[in-house]
């Protein structure tokens, strides 16, 4: 694993940065990106009113991968994972799982007890359901059919020490 740092705060060129990650996946439509960019948008119009989190792992040349998550609205310390995205070239090889780590500690930090994330129980998926598996999450709900026939969606979800 290569040498890189954590950042929190967002910046213009990551709008570039995460554009960049969430299309280079090969998993999210057109309209997926657009929504990973909206939030990032969001979060730079808006800072600390926005109630979107950013963590960035960084090396002195790019944006490696990337977390958004955020307070569930209505709720006192239950939290979504709502992007989670690792660059191409070094998907596999640790730092997704860092990422995550790093994430759950700045969510607990902030008072947070549990995470929820969800995914599509396509079958292009199974790495990423495996992936929060090995994170520690647990299947949650099945939502039968929920974006489209045959496209159901898997909510996992893990409690915080």
């Amino acid at each position: 694993m290569k040498t890189f740092t954590y950042r929190q705060q967002i910046e213009p060129p990551d709008i570039e940065a995460i554009a960049g990650l969430v299309e280079s996946s090969g998993f999210f439509s057109d309209e997926e990106i657009e929504i990973a960019i909206q939030l990032a948008e969001e979060k730079i119009d808006q800072n600390d009113a926005s109630s979107y989190r950013f963590l960035f792992a960084e090396d002195d040349e790019r944006v490696l991968g990337y977390t958004c998550y955020g307070l569930i609205p209505a709720t006192a310390y239950s939290y979504d994972i709502y992007w989670i995205v690792v660059s191409d070239d070094l998907r596999g090889q640790g730092l997704g799982k860092l990422l995550m780590a790093e994430t759950e500690r700045l969510i607990e930090l902030r008072g947070g007890k549990q995470v929820y994330a969800e995914t599509s129980s396509r079958e292009q998926y199974k790495p990423t359901q495996e992936f929060y598996e090995a994170c520690g999450f647990h299947q949650e709900a099945f939502l039968k059919n929920f974006y489209r026939e045959g496209d159901s969606k898997i909510i996992y979800a893990k409690v915080l020490k």
